[in-house]
């Protein structure tokens, strides 16, 4: 039975890099589905490891990945490439109805330019976050993110509120643009060419605010979202987790559950046994740090972690130490 913490229908799965953030997540994923939900595994992680991981090409559109008797898992490998590439022809689309045509190469030209200006490949992956989010509330059961390294991941987390700001300050702008417009047309009693494309431009503002102000509202909801820290139990990883909890909670981030992955046997001979002596000194940590969190142990496996039948074994022992 897995731990209350989680079975949100929202959850982020975060850590400092090569912990098995990816295993850990399609784990979890195949045993929820195997309890009878459709849930949705989503790599936000520009190296990509979910389709290797399954042994099966993962795209930008949901792929099956397993199915069982009344649940079923599939997974998406995030194309900030391709969110750009949409989102730019819809932006040029309009813009070339606003623009008189001697300016339509200097938009092209302006619009080239932004596909690789700063920022543009977070605010790509968090438009794609979005999307999916509002997939996984008519489509599944739970939408899980499998996210990239954790300085990463906060700063993605903080965009939804600042891309909704910065929307509601366009849409402001246009307000006054187009109530200027509309008194210049009582003055003038001459019709304007561009209003169905300054509304379509309206509509697609609003859209893109309410999207991101609907995301930050669910991460922000501890009902709906939360976020799982993977870590191994090392110097290095357990430091990187404590700041992660501590800027998860200034930003009103529920941590529903801590995850020590890959623990060494206790039984496998010196060198482990002294390894696991270690960890535990780790872990003692951790507890004193984050008491009110739960934190799950997760054994080292032997042999690769690959193809389903690996991931659920993961599945067996996530469940277990639930």
């Amino acid at each position: 039975m897995l731990l209350e913490g989680l079975r949100r229908r929202m959850l982020f799965i975060g850590g400092k890099g090569g912990v098995g953030k990816t295993s850990l997540a399609s784990a979890l994923g195949l045993a929820r589905a195997r309890a009878g939900e459709r849930v949705l595994v989503v790599s936000t992680d520009p190296a990509h490891n979910l389709g290797h991981l399954w042994e099966r090409e993962v795209g930008d559109a949901p792929a099956q990945l397993a199915v069982f008797e009344s649940g079923e898992l599939h997974g998406v490998e995030i194309d900030p490439h391709a969110t750009i590439a949409r989102h730019l022809a819809a932006v040029e689309q309009t813009m070339l109805q606003l623009l008189p045509e001697q300016q339509h190469g200097a938009a092209r030209a302006h619009l080239d330019r932004a596909r690789e200006a700063p920022g543009s490949h977070e605010a790509a992956v968090l438009e794609r976050i979005a999307e999916l989010s509002e997939l996984g509330r008519t489509d599944y059961d739970a939408v899980i993110f499998d996210t990239a390294p954790s300085g990463h991941t906060l700063r993605l987390l903080a965009l939804p509120g600042q891309l909704a700001g910065w929307t509601e300050t366009l849409l402001r702008n246009r307000d006054r643009s187009e109530r200027f417009s509309a008194a210049m047309r009582g003055l003038t009693g001459r019709s304007d060419p561009q209003a169905d494309a300054q509304a379509e431009l309206r509509r697609t503002l609003q859209r893109r605010r309410d999207r991101f102000d609907a995301l930050q509202k669910a991460i922000a909801d501890p009902e709906r979202a939360g976020f799982v820290v993977v870590f191994t139990a090392e110097t290095l990883p357990v430091a990187e987790t404590l700041e992660v909890v501590d800027s998860l909670r200034a930003m009103h981030v529920e941590v529903t559950a801590l995850i020590a992955n890959r623990r060494s046997p206790a039984d496998a001979g010196e060198l482990l046994r002294i390894r696991r002596r270690g960890e535990d000194v780790h872990l003692a940590r951790v507890r004193d740090r984050v008491p009110s969190v739960a934190l799950l142990e997760v054994p080292l496996v032997a042999g690769e972690l690959t193809g389903a039948d690996s991931l659920a074994r993961i599945a067996d022992l996530l469940e277990a130490a639930g």
